[in-house]
């Protein structure tokens, strides 16, 4: 594989991977994992349904069903090999990354109506910042493969938004 972004995409890898213990760095990738992230989201969906905000609801649910879809042809058809694992294929882009981010960011956007404060977009950038972190130093993915999840599923999210702002406008006082 070549390319102009390849060689300092594997030159920050080296630098990074394993600079922090394995056991903390699993950790954190481990909240990308889907029986972590998708059972938050879950919570959130059933939260804003029961409240009312069932387009928001469906919006985020079909943002995370839509991940697999766009993250695993993608994997096959780069065939990208990992950091530690030049062998083997299907690193990019990384899938762990965008479950969080959609999981988390989804869920924050449903909750978001019913808090105050900006704490539910601060615990998602958290877990999701976290997750990325922990994938990069473990050596599971190389940065642009976590950056790639980022840029890919943001229009996701910007969806799952447009919908929650068009339904609380509709039930807004005087419409």
């Amino acid at each position: 594989m070549s390319g102009p972004l390849l060689v300092p995409d594997a030159a920050l890898s080296r630098a990074l991977v394993r600079t922090v213990p394995d056991a903390v760095t699993q950790r954190l990738s481990d909240f990308g994992n889907v029986p972590v992230a998708v059972p938050v989201l879950l919570l959130a969906v059933l939260h804003a349904a029961r409240r009312g905000n069932r387009w928001g609801a469906a919006a985020a649910a079909l943002a995370m069903v839509l991940v697999p879809a766009l993250v695993v042809p993608l994997k096959e058809w780069t065939a990208r090999p990992g950091p530690l694992e030049p062998w083997a294929s299907g690193y990019y882009p990384s899938g762990h990354t965008a479950t969080s981010y959609v999981a988390y960011v989804g869920a924050a956007l449903l909750v978001r109506p019913y808090t105050r404060g900006h704490w539910p977009f601060l615990l998602a950038a958290a877990l999701t910042a976290l997750t990325a972190t922990g994938l990069i130093l473990r050596g599971y993915h190389w940065p642009l493969d976590v950056l790639a999840s980022f840029l890919m599923c943001t229009p996701l999210l910007l969806g799952v938004r447009a919908v929650i702002r068009r339904g609380s406008r509709r039930s807004a006082p005087g419409r």
